[in-house]
């Protein structure tokens, strides 16, 4: 003890020079405790809650109740799935009834490329295990199926997608990729409110003559075409 009074007596200065830092350092380790403790403490309530819950669950001996229980969780799932099928739907459609974006992104409208085959190949599946509504009672087997579809359909849309924004049309030829720009130009054309109907008309054709044999335009879109400039012709 005198060795430590008296090396303190002799470097006394050092507490002025360190004396901040060594303060910052017990600051910043009393919070880190501080935060530790609400972290115990948040997790310990958690525990508790979750414990709570089970109990609940496991006091109710009603089979009727814990059948309904079951069944609410269940179409809860399956609605989600659902969903998020939909929604890729949507997507998918987005390009299926929009000629431009067809014309844009030519391979969504593919089936030859591979990435665009494989998304077709896995709606058709996830199409097919789709059940009639989310209350339809499945066993754990064809809800797992129809999870591990939605997903992988999901996936491909996603893959198609990024690779059609990333090629656009690089695999065509110079002579072909200038067809798809006069598609396009003829397009804004069509669906031009300023342009006269005769105009619209001859660039509708235009478009179809453009793009014969380079892009398949689906049913649904040209049945979109056609509403948008007839629309335009009515107003």
């Amino acid at each position: 003890m005198d060795a430590l009074f008296h090396f303190l007596g002799s470097y006394w200065w050092l507490l002025l020079v360190f004396g901040g830092a060594i303060g910052s350092g017990f600051s910043a380790l009393g919070s880190w405790t501080s935060k530790q403790q609400k972290l115990r403490h948040k997790r310990k309530l958690e525990l508790i809650e979750a414990k709570a819950r089970a109990k609940s669950l496991t006091a109710s001996t009603d089979p009727a109740a814990i059948e309904k229980a079951d069944a609410a969780d269940r179409a809860r799932r399956i609605q989600r799935l659902m969903d998020t099928h939909d929604e890729v739907s949507r997507r998918w459609l987005d390009y299926e009834l929009d000629a431009a974006k067809l014309i844009a992104f030519p391979t969504m409208s593919d089936g030859r490329d591979p990435h665009t085959g494989a998304f077709l190949r896995a709606k058709k599946v996830a199409d097919s295990l789709r059940p009639d509504s989310a209350n339809e009672r499945v066993d754990a087997e064809t809800y797992a199926e129809y999870r591990d579809a939605v997903h992988d359909f999901e996936v491909a849309f996603d893959v198609a997608e990024q690779e059609a924004r990333r090629v656009r049309a690089s695999g065509f030829t110079e002579a072909e990729r200038q067809r798809l720009d006069r598609a396009q130009h003829m397009l804004n054309v069509a669906v031009d409110q300023s342009a006269t109907a005769a105009e619209r008309q001859t660039a509708y054709r235009r478009v179809r003559e453009e793009l014969d044999g380079l892009i398949v335009i689906s049913n649904a879109a040209d049945e979109e075409l056609r509403r948008r400039i007839a629309g335009h012709l009515e107003r």
